[in-house]
């Protein structure tokens, strides 16, 4: 041992007889293993600094505080803050969907083919030409505006075409588009033969002008047949994706796309067709509106957490906005039946409720994939569900 230095029994005697001078928390305390000991340097004396005391675990962040305002026994409580959902590098835990509006867009317009030849095969099968023509009409209209969007998505027209080299039955995409397949003719044919009044009665013209209502008959019945299918299609399509308020909405979303698409038909023959004729179109939208209201309001509540992004922000304006519009829509097609204007304003409002609906779902889920909280907080809950039933079923 170096000479210049105290002896190591004569740092542990000083370094007790300074804590009995400066006194403990309670007689018998054991020296905190905070205390600071070095040795001082050579030529000294002191080998012991306690200038700064160690720090007490009742300061500690996240303990109960043992002083407030240099006393004890205050009683007040410093609490951890709340988890924050956070992922690696603040990246979402989910791939949000790359979707824009064209496909909220295309979720609108297929369904407004789609209750536009139900409305068309309502028409004709009960003698009423202008609904008939209506529907027929906008089906073709709507079906095409369909394809420009989902092309657009997709990037090149022939993956569209791609597609169609497999039928896989449990693969909403790859049935959507042997749904559009099907459909899509049996609305152009069904929408070309209302031109067969404009044909000469004569020569060959006036023979296709006299096939042509009997092909379109049946071609309008076939877009009716696949009509419900490509109704709801699209709300299967979007619950067996991974973004957790469409996932968990798996039974709701076919119902709220099957009642906008009744509703915007309904809208459609309200606008086009006289009082006298509009029958059906009013019983049309007070069925797609109890459907739309039904599932809206279920996935605004069932869903728990996951119903959130539903009644938030964007999405929550949207459907709000679609249910004071349908509301309106089906009271002013049903008190008033016998004015032109009425039913007019009455068909647009329903319209626009079928559009903004089909936006704030579309939206809901893209807002839930972007929070980390939709995601993990809905987990934990499963698995801690399964514990749970694991223990009782022990």
């Amino acid at each position: 041992m170096s000479p210049d230095r105290p002896p190591v029994g004569d740092l542990f005697r000083r370094f007790r007889d300074r804590l009995a001078a400066e006194g403990s928390d309670r007689p018998g305390d054991p020296v905190r293993p905070e205390a600071r000991v070095h040795r001082g340097p050579a030529g000294t004396d002191d080998g012991v600094d306690l200038a700064s005391p160690p720090q007490r675990p009742a300061d500690l962040p996240g303990r109960r505080a043992g002083r407030r305002g240099g006393r004890r026994g205050s009683g007040e409580e410093l609490r951890v803050p709340e988890a924050e959902f956070t992922s690696y590098y603040g990246r979402p835990i989910l791939k949000a969907p790359v979707w824009k509006w064209d496909i909220a867009a295309y979720l609108f317009t297929g369904g407004l083919a789609a209750g536009s030849s139900l409305l068309a095969a309502g028409g004709q099968l009960t003698g009423r030409p202008a609904l008939r023509r209506a529907g027929r009409v906008t089906a073709l209209a709507a079906v095409s505006a369909s394809a420009v969007f989902l092309v657009r998505d997709l990037g090149r027209p022939a993956r569209f075409h791609h597609m169609l080299r497999v039928a896989k039955p449990t693969s909403p995409m790859s049935m959507g588009t042997w749904i559009l397949t099907a459909y899509g003719p049996a609305a152009g044919v069904a929408a070309i033969a209302e031109a067969a009044g404009w044909l000469p009665r004569h020569g060959r013209l006036g023979l296709v002008g006299r096939v042509l209502p009997s092909v379109g008959h049946t071609a309008g019945l076939l877009a009716a047949g696949t009509a419900p299918a490509l109704a709801t299609y699209t709300g299967v399509l979007l619950a067996d994706t991974a973004v957790p308020s469409w996932h968990e909405a798996y039974p709701e979303l076919p119902v709220i796309f099957a009642g906008s698409a009744l509703a915007s038909g309904a809208g459609v023959g309200l606008l086009a067709a006289p009082p006298a004729q509009a029958g059906p179109a009013r019983r049309m939208a007070v069925a797609g509106a109890a459907l739309e209201l039904y599932g809206a309001h279920r996935v605004e509540t069932r869903l728990g957490l996951l119903s959130e992004p539903y009644r938030l922000g964007r999405p929550g304006r949207l459907l709000r906005a679609g249910r004071l519009l349908t509301v309106s829509g089906v009271a002013g097609a049903l008190l008033g039946r016998r004015s032109r204007w009425v039913g007019a304003l009455s068909g647009a409002a329903l319209l626009a409720s079928s559009a903004v609906t089909r936006f704030g779902i579309f939206y809901g889920g893209v807002a839930s994939a972007r929070d980390p909280r939709y995601t993990v907080v809905p987990q934990r809950e499963r698995v801690n569900a399964r514990r749970t039933e694991g223990g009782s079923g022990g």
